[in-house]
């Protein structure tokens, strides 16, 4: 029974550490909690730098101290509970793949500095990717997630976008540095004196500590100037228009199940209730039929034991529809 108990309350406690939904109050608060802490914690170690404060430093300093000994509880439940986050391996396992992973070493690091690191402050910093997964844009689809998945299926011309940057980088700083070490070996010494110099006015940042003297550097400055801007107006472009796909994907894929009157679409992401599910499992709770099911470019045939994953696009109708 003392088993039962404590595999119950651990199970509770991890469910309260996880970013929580709606209609669990108490993972909710404990969510909310950690972005106070946090943002305690950030601000502190701003406000410490500020000389006009300093008869306040023994304040940070026991604010601090709390701050952290709630990020070592959390991070010592988190590892208790790992086995529960990868329920398919064996618990010592599971507890190495949470160090290792993401959040892991994220945790690790905002915390040693104030043990052992005290010149790596700025890791502290990273505790603000933690209250990145805790907004959300609605109920099933993260910002975080569109972002990478932008970046990932945008991957090839983003990639294309840099060399090209890369290649005008390099022939506009030999190409000034032959137009402007002559007259300016001092500014101009070698081809990485052109390099920055290059860099700064591609992507149209314009430091102004070199800049050509010679007619024909200014004329050369005047053509990579104007390259500059549609060099950066490239990926930003591509980035820009995978985010309205996604965005338009989302509205016409992210619907709740009574809205669908008809045959309609949606896309399983990992907050969805769907994933991990058998398509029998789906059906018999939401009363709905799967028509087919789209996997990475594949159709996929609705058999009853098949494991819906995430990414799956599911073409759905509602039971309701089916006896008719």
């Amino acid at each position: 029974m003392s088993d039962i108990k404590k595999k119950s309350s651990r199970r509770r406690i991890f469910d309260i550490i996880q970013i929580g939904n709606k209609d669990d109050l108490i993972s909710r608060s404990f969510d909310w909690f950690i972005v106070t802490v946090i943002i305690l914690n950030i601000l502190t170690v701003f406000l410490d730098t500020f000389d006009e404060l300093s008869s306040l430093k023994g304040v940070f300093r026991i604010i601090e101290g709390m701050t952290v000994i709630v990020f070592c509880v959390e991070y010592i439940l988190r590892i208790w509970t790992a086995d529960l986050l990868y329920p398919d391996k064996k618990p010592l396992a599971a507890r190495g793949r949470f160090l290792l992973s993401f959040d892991g070493i994220v945790d690790l690091l905002t915390i040693l500095p104030f043990f052992f690191l005290s010149g790596f402050i700025v890791f502290r910093m990273l505790r603000v990717v933690r209250i990145l997964h805790l907004f959300r844009v609605n109920a099933h689809y993260d910002s975080f997630h569109i972002i990478t998945t932008v970046l990932v299926e945008k991957c090839n011309q983003i990639i294309s976008s840099v060399f090209i940057i890369i290649v005008l980088m390099l022939a506009s700083s030999l190409g000034i540095y032959s137009a402007e070490h002559d007259a300016q070996p001092e500014a101009f010494r070698n081809a990485f004196s052109g390099i920055w110099w290059s860099v700064s006015t591609l992507l149209t940042v314009g430091y102004g500590d070199i800049y050509p003297i010679t007619v024909i550097g200014k004329l050369m400055a005047i053509c990579i100037a104007f390259l500059g801007v549609g060099v950066v107006a490239i990926p930003t472009g591509i980035i820009s228009a995978g985010f309205v796909e996604q965005y338009t994907k989302n509205q016409h894929s992210d619907m709740r199940i009574s809205d669908i009157n008809e045959v309609g679409e949606v896309l399983v992401d990992k907050n969805s209730d769907f994933r991990s599910k058998t398509v029998r499992e789906v059906s018999e709770k939401y009363c709905i039929q799967i028509l087919v099911i789209l996997r990475n470019g594949l159709t996929i045939v609705p058999i009853e034991d098949v494991t819906i994953k995430t990414n799956d696009i599911l073409i759905i109708r509602t039971e309701k529809l089916v006896k008719s």
